[in-house]
């Protein structure tokens, strides 16, 4: 999969794992919040509305 480079992807600081980039990457916009594997950047990335994405973080938490 070709990345979408208008998407700017950021990982957590506290994302510091004995494998180096073992990590969920994030990207919002406006509508949607993306999130990849940062482990494999070629897989395909999931899309949530900012309301779906904010009632999991809720209950992940």
């Amino acid at each position: 999969m070709i990345d979408n480079p208008e998407l700017d992807w950021f990982k957590s600081s506290y994302s510091s794992g004995s494998e180096g980039d073992s990590c969920v990457e994030v990207a919002n916009t406006p509508a949607t919040i993306h999130v990849r594997d940062s482990k494999d950047l070629r897989q395909p990335h999931l899309a949530f509305t900012s309301h779906a994405w904010a009632e999991f973080v809720e209950h992940a938490s």
